[in-house]
């Protein structure tokens, strides 16, 4: 990693200490129930928006059937995960499984990780279980708790097919470098949550 873009990921970093009430997008933390506040809910958290953007930008990264499977799993997988505290099913952790997403995502792409189609998709899926429990138990099991739901998978989706556009995008201009900067980004958002 070359000076500038470790400058840059650490002045990054510094900006989201200064953020802490952007931290975390769960429990207890604003309206959950209805469709807007679903849908505006993913972008007011940094966990839940690095997550979901990283999980674009990695399947950009990988190219082929990844394009549309590893986003689609993560959405299809985050909405059962976020049926199960409705079945009284609860995970263990959540919140370290949810930061470890971050962590994680950020490395896959600052360092070009190309994996397997069903070996990233079954991780994606498991990032994306601890992120549907997290959400799921906060919405109330009413009407306005299933609007909820829909606004949030469609901002998750909308999260994904930024991260897609912008990762492509920088492949088109052969600006390689400027993915694995977002990358190295995200790791240092995850770390900032793991300490926060």
């Amino acid at each position: 990693m070359s000076k500038s873009v470790l400058l840059h990921s650490v002045l990054f970093a510094m900006a989201g200490a200064l953020l802490p009430s952007f931290a975390y997008a769960h429990v207890g933390i604003g309206e959950t129930s209805g469709f807007m506040p679903g849908l505006a809910h993913p972008a007011s958290g940094l966990d839940h928006a690095c997550a979901m953007l990283a999980v674009g930008l990695w399947a950009a990264q990988m190219g082929g059937r990844s394009v549309w499977a590893v986003p689609l799993t993560f959405v299809s997988v985050m909405a059962l995960g976020g049926a199960l505290p409705r079945l009284g099913i609860s995970l263990p952790f959540v919140e370290q499984g949810i930061v470890l997403s971050v962590l994680l995502l950020g490395v896959l792409i600052a360092a070009s990780v190309c994996l397997p189609l069903w070996l990233s998709s079954g991780m994606i899926g498991l990032f994306a279980l601890w992120h549907g429990h997290a959400h799921g138990a906060e919405m109330p099991a009413v009407a306005s708790g299933m609007a909820y739901a829909l606004g949030f998978m469609l901002a998750t989706a909308l999260l994904h097919i930024i991260g897609i556009a912008f990762g492509l995008g920088m492949q088109r201009l052969t600006r390689e470098r400027v993915v694995h900067f977002a990358g190295a980004s995200i790791t240092l958002c995850g770390m900032y949550l793991a300490m926060a």
